[in-house]
C-alpha cells in the first residue's frame, strides 16, 4: 500500500483550502459543517418536509448525498495543491429511518489516503444516536494537468 503522505498535502496539519469551498448541493440541502480537519469531516442536516421520500420520511438519496459530500469534502482536505477529486465508487447500507424534524449527524474519517485513491466512510446518526447509515466510498486522486510550453 502506498504511503499516506504521497498523496497529501505537505504539511500534515494543513486543511487543502480547496476544501473549505461550498457547493451548491450542500447549501441546497441546508446541511452545516461542524468539523473540518484532515482526519475528520462532520456535518449535520435537519430532516425537512422538502428533503422526505412520498414515506415522509428523509430520503435515502438525501443521506447518500450527504455522504457524498462529506467524503469529497475529506478527500479535498488531504488533496495536494493544485490536485482534484471525483467519487468513482460509492456504498451505502440503511439501518433505521429518520423522520421529519429530526436532525442528522455525519461524520466521515478515512479508511485509507493513497497515491491515486482515497477511501472515506461516513456514519450518519440521528439525535438519538441510532445509526441511520453507513457510506464507504472511493475518491479517486486527479493530479494537476500541466499545459505544454
Amino acid at each position: 500500500m502506498a504511503d499516506a503522505s504521497q498523496a497529501v498535502a505537505p504539511e500534515a496539519h494543513e486543511v487543502n483550502p480547496r476544501a473549505h469551498a461550498r457547493s451548491a448541493v450542500a447549501d441546497t440541502l441546508g446541511l452545516t459543517f461542524t468539523h473540518l480537519s484532515r482526519d475528520r469531516v462532520s456535518a449535520e442536516l435537519p430532516a425537512r418536509a422538502e428533503l422526505a421520500n412520498r414515506k415522509n420520511i428523509l430520503s435515502g438519496g438525501v443521506l447518500m448525498a450527504l455522504a457524498d459530500i462529506l467524503g469529497g469534502t475529506a478527500a479535498s482536505a488531504n488533496l495536494p495543491p493544485g490536485a482534484g477529486t471525483t467519487t468513482i465508487e460509492s456504498k451505502t447500507n440503511f439501518f433505521a429511518p429518520v423522520e421529519l424534524g429530526d436532525t442528522v449527524f455525519a461524520e466521515c474519517t478515512p479508511l485509507h489516503r493513497g497515491r491515486t485513491t482515497m477511501v472515506w466512510q461516513t456514519r450518519i446518526t440521528r439525535r438519538d444516536g441510532k445509526l441511520v447509515a453507513m457510506v464507504t466510498q472511493t475518491q479517486l486522486v486527479m493530479a494537476v494537468q500541466t499545459q505544454p510550453s
